[in-house]
């Protein structure tokens, strides 16, 4: 019995590098600004989201929705943070967006238009389901960010409007009062990993890194990995190749999916022993990333250590 590689599908659309499902880095752009619009969408990032949430403030709302629409309109292609549910502006912000849907999950692609939504504030299924019933075949990334909010995580990344959840950490802190270590984050976020994975979704986005390029931002981004998260928010298109970098595959993982693949293949492709079925998921795992992300293994830069047992493997006698 052979098992072949999974494979996973790339695009190249503007405003949206990856399939949303495997997109790692998600570039917030403050839409007050529509100059960076063009910069954000010809950055790094694997998704570009324009922000009329967050960055906008209360008297910038309309301007802002207006610059989205305008750019969408013109022929790009983009998602957009929206406001909350329960906020006055939530109404007015689907409203508009009904009108310039152009392209719908697993349909036809036509040119301009909008992608998906991230959806503020998130704190019930509610939430979710009445913004994709305004937004139909729409996906909508729940962005939770609030004690409330991650107290119901498992019914929220269960309902039917639920693509992807992603995690607000700076309003979850203001809410709470957690610090920013990982120790103190660190039940939050293994609870939107399991609640990822209890219900099929792609694994969890994670939150910004505020202010932070170089080791900082690297550090941040190998804690999100760990975590089991694949995606992160991005405040600057500097952050994007960073954190793209953090969340590939990397040479050594590489190194070692290869040879496990190798020996298995050279051994029948037969399952031997209880430990071979998690690391041939693994290694398929690791190896169709590489294929979606453009990383290509160099052996050169694998380390001496590249056929080492992988650390989720059990070891069999």
């Amino acid at each position: 019995m052979s098992f072949p590689v999974a494979t996973a599908e790339f695009t190249t659309t503007p405003g949206q590098k990856l399939t949303a499902d495997l997109a790692r880095s998600w570039l917030l752009v403050n839409a007050v600004q529509p100059e960076r619009f063009a910069a954000a969408e010809e950055s790094p990032a694997d998704v570009v989201v324009l922000d009329i949430e967050d960055a906008v403030a209360p008297q910038g709302k309309d301007a802002a929705r207006a610059h989205v629409l305008d750019w969408l309109a013109s022929g790009h292609t983009g998602w957009v943070r929206i406001n909350g549910y329960g906020s006055r502006w939530w109404a007015d912000d689907v409203e508009a967006l009904a009108q310039v849907i152009s392209s719908r999950l697993g349909g036809p692609q036509r040119e301009g238009g909008l992608l998906g939504v991230m959806l503020a504030m998130v704190e019930s299924t509610d939430h979710v389901n009445e913004t994709a019933a305004k937004l139909p075949g729409v996906p909508v990334v729940a962005l939770v960010e609030t004690a409330r909010g991650l107290q119901r995580i498992n019914s929220i990344a269960a309902a039917k409007g639920t693509f992807r959840l992603a995690f607000g950490i700076g309003d979850f802190r203001r809410d709470t009062g957690f610090g920013e270590s990982p120790m103190a984050l660190a039940y939050a976020r293994s609870q939107f990993t399991i609640a990822a994975k209890a219900t099929g979704l792609p694994a969890a986005i994670d939150g910004p890194t505020v202010g932070s390029t170089g080791v900082k931002l690297a550090e941040a981004t190998a804690v999100t990995a760990e975590f089991g998260m694949s995606g992160k928010l991005c405040l600057t298109p500097e952050q994007c190749a960073a954190i793209n970098e953090g969340l590939s595959p990397s040479q050594e993982e590489l190194g070692w999916a290869h040879e496990f693949l190798v020996d298995f293949e050279a051994d029948g492709g037969q399952i031997r022993n209880g430990s071979d079925l998690p690391r041939l998921a693994r290694a398929n795992k690791i190896t169709a990333l590489a294929e979606a992300f453009g990383v290509t293994w160099r052996p050169e830069s694998s380390g001496d250590d590249a056929s080492t047992t992988a650390p989720s493997d059990t070891f069999h006698y």
